[in-house]
């Protein structure tokens, strides 16, 4: 993904190695179940993708939908799960899917 300056890197660590995700203080952080809150933002990814058909409105329905998961009771993920599986995607689409040479 493209950054501020509009660099893209190769890979998501800094001059230490550290993975961009662990960099966040609180990327372990756990969320109190709220079934409201969960429901808003599924709510707002069908909206996106209703008004949109784009695979670009696919896949931000599909980051809220990932983010409403942090408040559903006995769900076990993380905020960089939830990084890493959405930066994952987006590199696969980068490439032109998951078998580029095929066609």
């Amino acid at each position: 993904m493209a950054g501020e300056d509009g660099e893209t890197g190769d890979d998501a660590s800094d001059e230490e190695g550290e993975t961009d995700w662990e960099m966040a203080p609180d990327a372990e952080a756990t969320f109190p179940e709220d079934a409201e809150k969960r429901e808003v933002l599924r709510e707002v990814a069908d909206e996106i993708r209703g008004r949109d058909g784009s695979s670009e409105a696919s896949q931000i329905g599909a980051l809220l939908y990932r983010v409403s998961d942090l408040y559903k009771p006995g769900e076990e993920t993380s905020i960089p799960e939830i990084y890493m599986n959405m930066r994952h995607i987006l590199e696969v689409r980068e490439q032109g899917g998951l078998n580029p040479d095929e066609e």
